[in-house]
């Protein structure tokens, strides 16, 4: 657990509840994601891995080295939130890759799952432009009824509180945190 003064510091305001998942626990599960994904693919085999901005930015950058196998890295852009807690339900693609996704395996890296809209409104979408293989792979999933697209790894299920830290805000604030807590 980090100390409370830590908290302080990195926030500013103090409107951390609770730590949920320390820096030490997300190290290594990240680590073990890395191990889980090199084990479903060939070394030969090229990864196209495409993470959500902003959220996923932390996540995917560790995650990627720890991944075992070539791999490159794009963006996509997608906004639900806006300065809210709670998801707008109209998922809005901001920015799209200009790489080829045609005959390639790709990842698509969330920071977290919570209505599931934004794979829903993604994955059509990237199915269209032909790749060899689509899984999806988010650091926090909460595990509601009615998710069209499951992920195939997940880090950690998340509570059914509104969490920041390690990539994911509020109002774009607290996604600095080496750590995630509720608010």
């Amino acid at each position: 657990m980090t100390p409370p003064t830590d908290v302080a510091r990195r926030t500013g305001r103090g409107r951390v509840r609770r730590i949920i998942f320390t820096r030490e626990q997300i190290a290594l599960r990240v680590r073990e994601l890395g191990d889980e994904i090199s084990a479903c693919y060939e070394a030969r085999e090229e990864l196209l891995v495409l993470g959500l901005l902003k959220g996923s930015f932390m996540f995917l950058a560790d995650l990627v080295r720890c991944i075992h196998h070539p791999v490159q890295v794009d963006f996509i852009v997608t906004s639900s939130y806006g300065s809210g807690m709670v998801s707008s339900g109209n998922v809005q693609l901001l920015y799209d890759p200009e790489v080829s996704l045609g005959g390639r395996h790709v990842i698509l890296v969330d920071d977290i799952i919570d209505s599931g809209r934004t794979m829903a409104s993604l994955v059509p979408i990237i199915q269209a432009r032909g790749p060899a293989s689509l899984e999806l792979c988010t650091f926090l999933h909460k595990r509601r009824e009615g998710i069209a697209h499951e992920p195939r790894w997940v880090g950690f299920d998340a509570p059914p509180e509104f969490v920041v830290g390690y990539g994911l805000d509020y109002s774009e604030n607290f996604r600095h945190l080496p750590y995630v807590a509720s608010i």
